[in-house]
């Protein structure tokens, strides 16, 4: 099933989530939708509060990043994300640490918006899987770098909040657009007030 993407400007978006039960709900089949709404967006990560669900879940799928980009002759494709493909149920950064580094982000609930991101280059968390197994892992460059983007949308943090007060400032009217649902995107969105 593919969830429509809820827009920047829904509450829910900017709610910390809770943490899930065991056995409350199919994880398994959530995961499944999960993957399949990012897939029909062509996003490489998804988080809960994205699809109207306020609970400590995302999806990774960094695989587009490990392949040769047909655009740009001289980027080098990152094969550590080969097969990175992963669900994060109710996870927990451990420690955030390494030198921070500039990347262009952007998110399927901000459509038409990127902006570098500072953010540290390793991270450490701990994290459940859909057969409720605890994991205890370490990830990199960007790898550590999607995970702390979708851990983000769990404390109600979106990549925006990182921009410069100018870039802030210069992206106002944009914001306010896909609130109202004055935006373009290829894949179907919620906005606020229920607008679809």
């Amino acid at each position: 099933m593919i969830y429509p993407i809820v827009a920047y400007g829904d509450p829910i978006l900017r709610k910390p989530t809770r943490f899930i039960e065991k056995e409350e709900l199919d994880l398994k089949k959530l995961s499944d939708d999960m993957f399949e709404t990012m897939y029909s967006a062509s996003g490489v990560g998804l988080a809960a509060p994205q699809i109207g669900m306020n609970i400590r879940m995302f999806v990774v799928d960094g695989t587009p990043f490990s392949e040769k980009d047909e655009d740009d002759e001289d980027a080098e494709p990152d094969l550590s994300l080969v097969d990175f493909k992963k669900v994060f149920i109710n996870p927990k950064v451990l420690e955030e640490d390494g030198k921070t580094w500039a990347f262009e982000e952007g998110c399927l609930s901000i459509p038409g918006i990127r902006g570098d991101v500072y953010r540290p280059e390793r991270v450490k968390i701990s994290y459940l899987d859909t057969d409720w197994n605890e994991h205890i892992e370490e990830y990199n460059g960007m790898a550590a770098r999607i995970i702390q983007h979708e851990y983000d949308h769990l404390l109600g943090k979106l990549f925006v909040d990182y921009l410069p007060t100018l870039k802030k400032q210069l992206i106002k009217k944009k914001l306010a657009d896909i609130t109202k649902g004055n935006v373009d995107s290829d894949y179907r969105m919620r906005f606020p007030g229920g607008r679809r």
